[in-house]
């Protein structure tokens, strides 16, 4: 009996790897999650549709993963994927060199997603972009970091302490344009009493 089958029969023959249909119910309940993560990494939804159906189609192809661990292996799928179709270049961006996805070229493309909580991140540089989700947002630990984009636990580090502080300029510049946007509109308090400031009173689930 192999292990597979002997970790079955330890819970009177209930299954304890996850199905194919274990991960389409994943990627059916959890598609915003695991889209959002698609797009973080590739900063393009075109790549990002493309990470996604291939991180289900490679889940479904029979891997033995406990069912306890769907999730994150699905995200680590994800993460494999995007690795694949963005080259990185772990070298430091030069004071001229721009960064290829500006929070401007966002607003032009159709956002099933409300980028705006996330225009600082899909400003970084390919490399730092990448460090700052897996080392933040997924919380990889830095080794395992460093593993899989083949830099020293140094470089993860550096990037990002660096990403972190680009990350927070940029919010802080677009907080500076919403309010200067915001002194600019016209605010009459008969004629529209809900004119300004209406958003904050809503209750908006970004």
């Amino acid at each position: 009996m192999n292990s597979r089958h002997a970790h079955r029969a330890a819970k009177g023959g209930k299954n304890l790897y996850a199905t194919s249909e274990d991960f389409c119910k994943l990627f059916k309940e959890d598609a915003q999650s695991l889209y959002l993560l698609s797009f973080l990494l590739t900063a393009d939804h075109e790549k990002a549709e493309r990470c996604f159906v291939k991180g289900l189609d490679a889940c479904i192809e029979g891997n033995s993963v406990f069912q306890e661990w769907t999730n994150s292996w699905a995200r680590r799928i994800i993460v494999s994927n995007a690795l694949r179709m963005i080259s990185l270049d772990p070298s430091p961006p030069s004071p001229g060199r721009r960064v290829s996805h500006s929070a401007g070229d966002l607003t032009s493309q159709r956002l099933p997603l409300p980028d705006a909580p996330f225009a600082g991140v899909l400003s970084l540089p390919d490399f730092d972009r990448f460090v700052y989700v897996l080392s933040l947002l997924e919380a990889y630990a830095d080794q395992n970091c460093a593993v899989l984009l083949g830099v020293s636990h140094r470089e993860v580090r550096e990037t990002r302490r660096r990403a972190v502080q680009q990350v927070a300029l940029s919010e802080k510049r677009a907080a500076a344009r919403d309010v200067h946007v915001h002194d600019e509109l016209p605010c009459d308090g008969a004629k529209q009493p809900e004119a300004c400031g209406g958003l904050v009173d809503n209750n908006l689930d970004f």
